[in-house]
């Protein structure tokens, strides 16, 4: 009997990292990489610092990387208890475009290597933050955004997966197993990979156990929090009730403007959300126009012209 994959989590959300300079920031994901800006707004905290949001066209739950720009921050560090890798899937073929396009613009990247039988080029972004391209095993017909200097054949379609390393791995697998419905699918040496069935792509979460590796430091160049996909506020509920139910200290649901969202630290000390894909990011602007203006929290639109002139004007 076929289970119904509209109740479940459904892969990776989004991702949100922390960075440094903003314009730097805004160029590597958009005019290196490649990805479409799809809004320009505010931290909700912290309205005078920049959210960013970088996806395909349409900013689909599965694409959408997000940064903190924190002018001055100081660099992070990678360890246990974060995420520490971000895989995006890219077609079969396009690894030597790669590495010529990130030759030429100077991006710190190491020759491509092999996991799980898919070949993977890791590199660093400008704030230190260590991402992946992979050729996937799947067949991912996700529609990737086009720019002029990269086309379809070699473009990103997406996440492929996220790397958690922790010191040890049980509670965290606990979690995703009898929480998120994920399974062990493999393992090789201390990375054990899992996946969920629900969704085809943006599906797995490798964890590596590093009992002797010392703590992460969150800060410029890391993962600040990975939030899973649900279709919608109600599915969301029946995981918040799992999750309270489990003995974690779950926030309640937090109005995001372009999804709602739960958060709760997982025991290996990652930050997790879930997210909906509800109502999106054409809720208040077309999708032509998506990361064109600067939008703002209402609670903030008050105060736009004070914030607009503390924010750094972008460059395209």
């Amino acid at each position: 009997m076929e289970t119904n994959t509209e109740n479940r989590i459904l892969g990776i959300h989004h991702i949100t990292a922390i960075a440094g300079n903003a314009q730097r920031n805004f160029n590597f994901y958009k005019n290196v990489l490649g990805l479409r800006f799809v809004k320009k707004t505010v931290n909700f905290d912290d309205p005078y610092t920049y959210h960013f949001y970088f996806g395909d066209e349409v900013g689909t739950p599965g694409t959408i990387l997000t940064f903190f720009p924190w002018e001055g921050i100081t660099p992070g560090r990678r360890g246990t208890g974060m995420a520490t890798e971000i895989g995006y899937s890219v077609p079969e073929g396009s690894l030597d475009f790669w590495l010529k396009r990130f030759e030429q613009h100077n991006v710190i990247f190491n020759k491509p290597a092999e996991k799980f039988g898919e070949t993977y080029l890791p590199f660093l972004d400008p704030d230190g933050l260590k991402l992946e391209l992979i050729v996937s095993k799947t067949p991912d017909i996700r529609k990737p955004w086009e720019t002029p200097e990269v086309n379809a054949n070699v473009a990103t379609k997406g996440f492929h997966n996220i790397t958690l390393t922790l010191k040890d791995i049980k509670g965290t697998a606990d979690v995703l197993t009898d929480i998120f419905g994920y399974k062990l699918i493999d393992q090789h040496v201390n990375r054990y990979r899992f996946a969920t069935d629900a969704i085809p792509n943006a599906s797995i979460v490798d964890l590596v156990e590093a009992a002797g590796e010392r703590p992460g430091q969150v800060a410029g160049g890391t993962v600040h929090h990975v939030a899973f996909r649900v279709a919608n506020d109600q599915i969301q509920q029946q995981f918040r009730q799992k999750i309270a139910e489990k003995g974690f200290n779950v926030t309640q649901q937090i109005d995001r403007n372009y999804f709602y969202a739960i958060y709760f630290r997982e025991p290996g000390g990652v930050l997790f959300e879930v997210a909906t894909d509800n109502p999106g990011f054409t809720a208040d602007e077309p999708l032509l126009e998506l990361g064109t203006n600067l939008k703002l929290p209402s609670q903030y639109e008050a105060h736009r012209a004070d914030i607009e002139k503390r924010l750094v004007q972008l460059a395209d």
